[in-house]
């Protein structure tokens, strides 16, 4: 294996196991329960909570999910990513050009060389909810951090929390515990000390359980800060991150290379709108969106307007009518707004839902693309050239794959093979919310889990072995492999994935060589033809225990050796250790507590265990995908046998 191979590969690691915690029920519920069935509600019903109490008692108002660091949307990265903006905000006001961080054990430290937070309103601003200078548009304009909620979330859900403010030679300094204040001070800074914030914090292991900062998505994080912010330079544990190309930097990052661009990088950067963009040979687009410098990975309106606008360019200047899908298939773009006043569908500002500016980002953007295309005559022939060829290949897969699709259908009328389906899907809304498929490996597997299931919102495919490897398959060729063909009808995927009729595809296979090739030739299947799928995070793993250690009076279930060598201490010399080679050794009885959620006051080892299935970067998919489901080499083998935790996770 070559050096560049192999790195590559080092790169593609599985993503760790996900265990979700469930908030307590508040001591302070004055809730009186008369029988098993009835409450009393009354006045003694209506609680008031001081200071942060309510974050802590609600954190996924504030935060999200809790989830222990394995998922870059879990709450350790929101508190960290609060904590920063803050200091990015200082940068782009034109406040201290470099900010230094460090996270080691758990600890998060944060150093801006900005103005500093006003030393009397310290206290205020990092544990009153409704303070903070955010709420002042002529302080600050398109902030991403909110000192009125952000921090505060920060100080509620972290064990320890320190802000020092440092201001024209004097210093604030203020500590907290799980958001109660325990020290103050306002002293004289040591001379030559810079102005500017400093945080620190760590994550309180009671709301979270056991965490850990995963580096690479911290890294992640900081690269994007500096693409978004050219000039700032961020020192990250000894590490510099710094852009001097901004958006442009981080298309060719994502790309891989430029040299897959079609033709050269078009940059624009008006007053509140700035893109940069290429076509590609792909046929997918790729939007990588931000709003005040905050990535919005879930789009929203200014996704929707850009992609319209973009659209409405091409045509205007070609005098055509190109569907937006052929004008956009393959094309990659960075796309930054500025807003004074970003209205995101949540806390974790994942989702810009701003209707305003629809019709000006439209506007500026067809205006920009006709102008770009009539100053670039060569380029023009090129775009015109891609979106021919992928109406040829969209017509193409959609006259071959309809006929297909309705004999398909036909003879699957009745009853989907292999499927036991579950009552409600995602189209029955409220209902069909929770609503899972599992895609299990043979009968054996398939038995307990059956048994097991809620038959309400839990579905189970059964594979019959080994799926065909179809990676360099054309889509047609789905149809013409029956396993496969019954599961994406299963799925409802055949027309659209906007058709998928559950909210979570879990993979569920077996922990040894078998199982893993079935689930990486099952996410080969995916990553081909349903992309989207992986991107828009309904993609998971099921993890089950590989090891039960019990005694006569205690059971405890372990994801690892780890955790089975600290049962088996605890436990003390008698205890029994048993390894479970497949799922079907799982009786029906244990297996209902690995695929339902865990319920308040159950040990943490039982409950539904899902790792998501995540693309970090577009460039890393065709290469993976060819290393693992490509030529069957020796060196393939070899690499696959030796590092069984290691999955598609581009």
């Amino acid at each position: 294996m070559g050096v560049e191979k192999k790195s590559l590969l080092e790169k593609a690691e599985g993503v760790k196991q996900t265990a979700k915690k469930v908030v307590s029920k508040s001591k302070n519920s004055k809730i009186k329960e008369t029988s098993s069935t009835e409450v009393t509600y009354d006045e003694d019903s209506i609680l008031h909570l001081e200071g942060l109490e309510h974050i802590r008692l609600r954190p996924g108002m504030y935060i999200g999910s809790l989830g222990d660091g394995s998922n870059e949307n879990d709450g350790i990265y929101i508190l960290f990513k609060e904590g920063i903006d803050n200091a990015v905000d200082e940068f782009s006001q034109g406040y201290g050009d470099r900010i230094d961080v460090e996270i080691k054990d758990g600890r998060v430290k944060i150093r801006d060389y900005g103005r500093g937070i006003p030393l009397g309103k310290l206290e205020d601003c990092v544990s009153n909810v409704n303070t903070g200078a955010k709420y002042n548009n002529s302080v600050f304009k398109q902030a991403i951090g909110m000192n009125g909620v952000g921090i505060k979330a920060t100080n509620a859900l972290s064990s320890y929390f320190r802000a020092a403010s440092i201001r024209d030679g004097k210093m604030a300094v203020v500590e907290f515990e799980r958001g109660v204040k325990k020290s103050s001070s306002l002293t004289s800074a040591k001379p030559g000390v810079k102005n500017g914030t400093y945080l620190e914090f760590v994550p309180d292991a009671q709301m979270f359980g056991k965490y850990s900062f995963n580096i690479e998505m911290i890294e992640k994080r900081l690269w994007n800060y500096a693409y978004l912010n050219p000039g700032l330079l961020i020192v990250f544990n000894g590490t510099e991150y710094k852009s001097e190309n901004g958006l442009t930097d981080l298309l060719v990052s994502q790309m891989g290379s430029a040299e897959k661009a079609m033709y050269p990088i078009f940059s624009y950067s008006g007053e509140n709108l700035s893109f940069v963009l290429t076509h590609t040979q792909s046929l997918d687009k790729f939007v990588y969106s931000f709003v005040n410098g905050q990535s919005t990975e879930d789009g929203g309106t200014h996704v929707t307007s850009f992609l319209d606008g973009f659209t409405k360019g091409i045509n205007d200047y070609f005098k055509k009518n190109y569907d937006e899908k052929d004008v956009t298939g393959g094309l990659i773009v960075v796309l930054k707004i500025g807003l004074d006043n970003p209205m995101f569908t949540s806390q974790t500002k994942n989702k810009l839902g701003n209707v305003e500016i629809r019709s000006p980002i439209i506007k500026e953007t067809q205006a920009v693309i006709d102008d770009w295309l009539r100053h670039n005559p060569d380029i023009s022939s090129v775009l015109e050239d891609k979106i021919i060829r992928n109406q040829k290949a969209r017509d193409e897969i959609n006259n071959v794959t309809s006929k297909q699709i309705r004999e398909a259908e036909k003879s699957v009328s009745l009853k989907i093979n292999k499927l036991k389906d579950c009552i409600y899907h995602l189209q029955d809304g409220k209902k069909g919310a929770d609503s899972m498929i599992f895609i299990t490996e043979g009968d054996s597997a398939t038995g307990p889990m059956v048994f097991a299931r809620n038959t309400e919102t839990q579905a189970i495919f059964s594979l019959r072995g080994k799926p065909e490897n179809m990676f360099g398959r054309k889509k047609t060729a789905l149809f013409e492999n029956e396993e496969l063909k019954n599961l994406t009808l299963a799925l409802g995927v055949q027309k659209d994935v906007e058709n998928l009729r559950y909210n979570k595809v879990v993979i569920a296979t077996d922990a040894d060589n078998d199982g893993f090739h079935i689930r990486n030739l099952v996410l080969t299947y995916l990553l081909l033809f349903f992309e989207e799928l992986v991107l828009t995070g309904h993609v998971y793993i099921l993890e089950t225990p590989l090891f039960r250690v019990r005694t006569k009076t205690k059971t405890v279930y372990c994801y690892s050796e780890e955790s089975r060598d600290k049962a088996q201490k605890e436990l003390g010399k008698g205890c029994e250790t048993t390894r479970f080679k497949g799922l079907g050794e799982i009786s029906p009885e244990e297996f209902h507590q690995f695929i339902h959620p865990r319920k308040e006051g159950e040990s943490e080892d039982v409950g539904i265990h899902l790792t998501p299935v995540s693309i970090q970067s577009l460039k890393n998919v065709p290469e993976v995908l060819e290393f693992y489901m490509g030529k069957n080499t020796q060196e393939r083998r070899d690499f696959i046998v030796h590092h069984l935790a290691t999955e598609i996770d581009a």
